[in-house]
């Protein structure tokens, strides 16, 4: 049987008598991380400092982290991020006051090479420069949200689809001045496995830019054109899932 006692984790015999089995610093990974799936991701970022062994231990096993809590102290997501180096889920969605800029994007971008599955919705400052430093340094994304960033361009969308062919979940909600028939037909081309796509709030797509991608993602099965008012009735009975 084991017990906390003075800080150490003890272990006692039948006789009642305990010993020091190992100090915090001594947890087994396989334990560790066993406690830390059940943290939620603030208590995860404070246990990543209790010490030297136990940030590389969650640093290296843990694969998804939200960060959408941090106040607005950029410094601190970009000395934390970069440690988290197998990441494969990384939400940073501010709801109140954007976090990021390109900066910090460019930053992840070139420490967490193996993310999948990204959103950075709401975070207005954004530009082109984060959607060419994802396409470069994350090239195995599958889902990402880049809703409400109004700063990028279609052409920075044009870049970003043509490194992302796997691409299954994206979500464009209230981007703009991206979508563009140009932009559209470059997601046709480009990302044939997509899955679902919100492009609600894209109040200039009309039925050309809709149709120049639809063609091209046979497994395309869930649009979102809520406030696409251009749309007109002619190709809702086109698109038929």
């Amino acid at each position: 049987m084991s017990r906390i006692q003075d800080g150490k984790l003890m272990e006692f015999g039948g006789g009642g008598r305990g010993r020091v089995k190992r100090e915090w610093q001594d947890i087994l990974p396989k334990l560790l991380m066993k406690i830390v799936s059940l943290l939620d991701d603030r208590t995860v970022i404070v246990a990543s400092g209790v010490c030297r062994r136990w940030r590389n231990v969650i640093c290296s096993e843990v694969t998804r982290i939200s960060l959408s809590w941090y106040s607005n102290n950029i410094n601190l997501v970009l000395s934390l991020v970069p440690k988290f180096t197998n990441l494969r889920v990384l939400t940073l969605q501010k709801l109140d006051e954007p976090l990021l800029d390109d900066n910090a994007v460019e930053t992840i971008a070139n420490n967490c090479h193996d993310l999948e599955d990204v959103d950075l919705s709401r975070n207005c400052k954004l530009g082109d420069r984060s959607l060419y430093a994802l396409a470069h340094g994350c090239p195995n994304l599958t889902k990402l949200n880049i809703s409400r960033l109004s700063a990028f361009s279609d052409k920075g969308l044009e870049f970003l689809s043509s490194y992302y062919r796997k691409l299954k979940i994206l979500n464009l909600n209230m981007c703009v001045k991206a979508i563009t028939n140009n932009s559209m037909k470059a997601i046709g081309d480009n990302c044939r496995q997509l899955e679902s796509i919100n492009l609600g709030g894209c109040y200039k797509l009309g039925d050309a830019g809709v149709m120049s991608f639809v063609y091209g993602c046979p497994d395309l099965n869930a649009i979102d054109l809520f406030g696409c008012f251009c749309i007109t009735g002619k190709l809702v009975h086109i698109v038929d899932f």
